[in-house]
């Protein structure tokens, strides 16, 4: 017997958007796009819907109901955010498909009993992906269509038991059926607000009244019609094995075999046009023993010697012992590869940046990529927002960096509490005590005012203060909120020197 889950994001573009930006949880807010003229609203969090704030209504409308509400361009890339959703569904079932624009329909038949039963099978997936910040709601039936109504439009129990469906579709609205409006009208205008109330009605009569759609509606969730299921098609891995007759017990055996299993690979990826971030040999011994070594890159990768220089830098870590019978090469992370042409006659940056990213490639296999960091400006003024981090070497920047205004350094990760002096309002410290040791601040420069960006989180603002002290070291402070409201916080958020 067939059985289906359907789950339902009920607010995919505005929780994944939360997900990005936390201070946005708990607030209403929606996305929006132009649409004949008009700024549209397209999709709504769930505190917005609460207060009565629905797709297709105009913002300005929006607006005059509720002036304090929060909006943002919607993100077109919601098909592959649904997509790698249903990968994630691998882990509890092989058949997984999307379902519109904020659904999944999982093929589970054969799977739950996995689980302990059909239930937990339940429990477990939205019990998940709600700890993953996501607003779901989701059901299991016979069919895929019941499946799809009981989600969106069910209030009895989500797990419909085996040829249920038609005792719960009788309560449900002639939308369960996603029907087009102008039958949806009529059914209503005829006060056939249930699908119980037409559903038993004689074929010829529900398609003279309302159309063949009807019918085929009812066809498929009672499961009298098939319906197709579009199963998304995970990547295919990029994964080379090399056997060997003799095992391999020495060094240039090992490279011999890794020169192999790139040019298996970069032949591929150069047939697709891409280039590999990570790459993974694992070695198997002749006596059950697995030896395992890792490189990374920082941009898309296909140049089998620089590759292969890569994992020259790690054989010395392979202990073959009594031999090595299998190899396997994976590369479980790869990009698109774009090429960049250089001007003719730019003689000093010609070359430069791939030299740049092979170096860098080189360093991290020796001394780990969480050695090396690039950061980049970000569209923010609170600090800890205003950079960010990328393993990327070409990756350009979106915003210009602030050139006027000065910034430390080396910026904390999070400010760290401090004791201070400070014998007047709005004035800089006159010493300050940070891991026990005394700075006597001799010059200082401030305050700066830094605004807490509302609409993302609420809090205080920020007085920062750039002090040196005696021995010459530099130092960013700033004091927490408004002076004389509280007793001041004063913290330390960077180093200029």
């Amino acid at each position: 017997m067939k059985r289906y889950m359907a789950v339902w994001f009920r607010h995919l573009a505005a929780d994944r958007l939360a997900l990005r930006y936390p201070g946005l949880r708990q607030q209403p807010f929606v996305l929006v796009a132009p649409e004949r003229g008009r700024i549209v609203i397209r999709s709504v969090s769930r505190e917005a819907g609460q207060l009565g704030i629905l797709p297709g209504t105009v913002l300005a409308d929006a607006r005059a109901v509720y002036p304090d509400l929060l909006y943002y361009d919607e993100d077109p890339s919601q098909d592959k955010l649904l997509a790698s959703l249903a990968i994630w569904c691998y882990r509890f079932t092989p058949i997984t498909g999307i379902d519109g624009p904020d659904g999944l329909i999982l093929d589970i038949s054969g799977c739950t009993h996995l689980w302990g039963g059909e239930e937990a099978y339940f429990e477990s997936i939205v019990t998940r992906l709600q700890a993953g910040g996501y607003h779901v709601r989701a059901a299991i039936a016979d069919t895929m269509a019941a499946a799809w109504a009981v989600a969106r439009y069910g209030t009895t129990h989500p797990v419909i038991a085996p040829g249920g469906q038609a005792a719960v579709m009788r309560d449900l609205p002639p939308e369960a059926l996603r029907l087009e409006m102008p039958v949806i009208d009529r059914l209503r205008k005829l006060g056939l607000t249930q699908t119980g109330l037409f559903m038993d009605m004689p074929p010829a009569v529900l398609r003279r009244r309302f159309g063949q759609q009807v019918l085929e509606r009812l066809g498929k969730v009672l499961g009298t019609l098939p319906e197709l299921l579009v199963p998304v098609q995970p990547p295919d891995p990029y994964v080379e094995r090399l056997p060997c007759f003799d095992p391999i017990r020495t060094a240039p055996g090992i490279e011999l075999a890794i020169r192999k299993l790139l040019e298996m690979i970069c032949q591929r990826l150069q047939q697709e046009e891409k280039g590999l971030r990570k790459a993974r040999l694992v070695c198997y011994r002749t006596d059950g023993g697995l030896q395992q070594v890792e490189i990374g890159t920082n941009s898309p990768v296909r140049n089998l010697e620089h590759l292969s220089r890569l994992f020259e830098l790690k054989i010395d870590t392979i202990e073959p012992d009594l031999g090595i019978e299998l190899f396997v090469m994976e590369a479980p992370v790869v990009e698109g590869l774009t090429t960049q042409q250089e001007r003719l006659w730019d003689l000093d940056t010609c070359g430069k940046k791939d030299a740049v990213t092979k170096l860098l490639d080189r360093l991290e296999s020796r001394i780990g990529a969480a050695a090396i960091h690039r950061y980049l400006p970000e569209e923010h003024h609170w600090p800890e927002r205003s950079v960010r981090q990328t393993t990327d070497v070409h990756e350009a920047a979106a915003v210009a960096w602030p050139e006027h205004l000065i910034r430390p350094v080396s910026l904390l990760g999070a400010p760290v509490r401090i004791e201070v002096s400070a014998p007047i309002p709005d004035y800089p410290p006159m010493l300050f005590i940070h891991k026990g040791k005394i700075h006597k601040v001799v010059k200082a420069d401030g305050p700066e005012r830094i605004e807490r960006e509302w609409w993302i989180e609420k809090g205080l603002q920020r007085d920062y203060y750039q002090v040196e002290d005696e021995e010459g070291g530099r130092y960013w402070l700033f004091r927490s909120g408004h002076y004389g409201e509280h007793k001041p916080e004063w913290f330390i958020h960077g180093y200029f020197a």
